[in-house]
């Protein structure tokens, strides 16, 4: 039995992975659905469905949902299924903004390091998987790729707490790319040619242009998803970090973003 393209398991495998709970199975398996769209926005999951796809009872179903319950990926109701909750517009610009604001940081710190240090972080995210085109990834190679560019730009920053925020956002990003992805057929190309570009910038020791095509990059992502963005993601605000004055070359930047996604 599958679901979504997801294959159920074996009958008699249930908890057969050393190591592994029923329960731990069935939350690894229901939130990697979320996560990767196979479960969309507003499913009505059946306890029963995927107890039988996972070859178990439905007793360690039933706690992976009211796991998920907490961290708000489901809502309960009873003799009725589990809601999956839809990624708000509001938390998904609430989302974007975090980003942004560490993002930006760290391009700062590296700023205040030097030139050299920008090159440096600029020459290894334009060798990075998720700055290519040429290599055919499949849809948990994207995922996984485009979210340690960023990952490696916050790294760049040196601030332990900053990182261990940013690592905190991993899972509603990745759902939130999901959904840009089946929303976009084009999305992951456009966000290729972004990383380039934020990449190049950096290499160049360019902070400044760093930053706006950082925000134009996340702005894009808002815009695919049919969200209106919020005043952070002005093309001309100089609110990701202390750029001074952005201007016109903020506007020109943007529009370099805005052409190479297209």
């Amino acid at each position: 039995m599958t679901h979504n393209g997801v294959e159920a398991a074996p009958a008699g495998t249930a908890g057969t992975a050393a190591g592994v709970s029923a329960t731990e199975r069935a939350y690894a398996h229901v939130k990697g659905c979320l996560l990767d769209g196979s479960y969309a926005d507003g499913e009505l999951l059946s306890e029963g469905e995927v107890a039988a796809a996972l070859a178990m009872s439905r007793t360690p179903v039933r706690e992976a949902f009211l796991r998920l319950q907490a961290e708000g990926f489901l809502r309960l109701y009873p003799k009725r299924g589990a809601w999956v909750v839809p990624v708000s517009a509001a938390e998904a610009q609430a989302l974007l903004e975090a980003r942004l604001v560490m993002e930006s940081f760290a391009i700062d710190k590296l700023a205040a390091r030097g030139r050299d240090a920008l090159r440096a972080v600029g020459a290894d995210l334009a060798a990075h998987p998720a700055a290519f085109h040429g290599r055919p990834m499949d849809e948990g190679e994207r995922h996984a790729a485009d979210r340690d560019f960023h990952a490696r730009l916050v790294a760049a920053g040196d601030n332990p707490l900053i990182s261990d925020q940013y690592d905190a956002l991993r899972d509603r990003q990745v759902r939130l790319t999901a959904i840009a992805r089946r929303v976009d057929p084009d999305h992951a190309a456009k966000v290729g040619d972004e990383h380039v570009a934020i990449a190049a910038a950096l290499r160049e020791g360019d902070p400044e242009r760093a930053k706006r095509l950082l925000r134009a990059h996340l702005r894009g992502s808002l815009l695919r998803l049919g969200i209106t963005p919020g005043p952070l993601f002005a093309e001309s605000s100089g609110a990701a970090g202390p750029a001074g004055a952005a201007g016109a070359a903020g506007a020109d930047a943007d529009a370099d973003a805005t052409g190479r996604a297209d």
